[in-house]
């Protein structure tokens, strides 16, 4: 009888276990997916804002290219315009040095291209298309580009002594650098070199 009452406590405590571990089984599962869910939220979340940042860079470049498009999108034309004013500059040299002209007639025909050359200039300014200023200045690759070097002992080296093609700005970006010649310091050997060619001289 006794074994009997032992086999039935047995089996009820057997049960009781399995109940309780049913329960805790329960409760970790519903922990699982509690725990899945607030994983996928974070996730979705997390993508969410990396679309909305890569949205948001996307219109600031696309806003960008919009407003260079607006201010510098007569860049070409610009350029070629630079040639109409290279080309009065050269054709106001060219009848200057023309030994065939008579002074009067270099004159009035220097004078309309001057009247030319200043509307240009003027409209230029308007279109903000700047000249770069070159002579006397030191040597800025981002605007100027040295054609050659010419000595010069009054003056520090990198110093512009000279322009060969003016260069210009469109709105703060550069459209065409300037040509020019710099300054530099004669080496030993080109000033011992000129010495003896004034010895042999004299």
């Amino acid at each position: 009888m006794e074994k009997e009452n032992q086999k039935s406590i047995n089996e009820n405590k057997d049960k009781v276990q399995d109940l309780k571990d049913s329960k805790r089984s329960e409760n970790t599962d519903r922990e699982k997916k509690e725990l899945s869910i607030e994983e996928k939220y974070k996730e979705l979340e997390d993508k969410l804002t990396r679309s909305y940042a890569e949205i948001e860079n996307q219109r600031r470049r696309y806003e960008k290219e919009i407003d260079d498009a607006f201010q510098y999108g007569g860049m070409a034309l610009a350029k070629e315009t630079l040639n109409i004013a290279d080309n009065l500059e050269r054709s106001k040299l060219s009848i200057t040095n023309d030994q065939n002209l008579d002074l009067k007639s270099k004159d009035k025909i220097i004078e309309h291209i001057d009247i030319i050359y200043k509307d240009v200039v003027s409209i230029f300014r308007k279109n903000q298309i700047e000249e770069i200023k070159a002579l006397g200045e030191k040597m800025d690759p981002n605007k100027h580009q040295a054609m050659m070097e010419v000595e010069d002992e009054n003056k520090d080296p990198g110093t512009i002594v000279q322009e060969i093609q003016k260069g210009y700005m469109l709105k703060g970006r550069l459209l065409r650098p300037s040509l020019v010649g710099v300054s530099k310091k004669a080496t030993k050997e080109e000033k011992s070199a000129e010495k003896t060619e004034k010895k042999g001289g004299n």
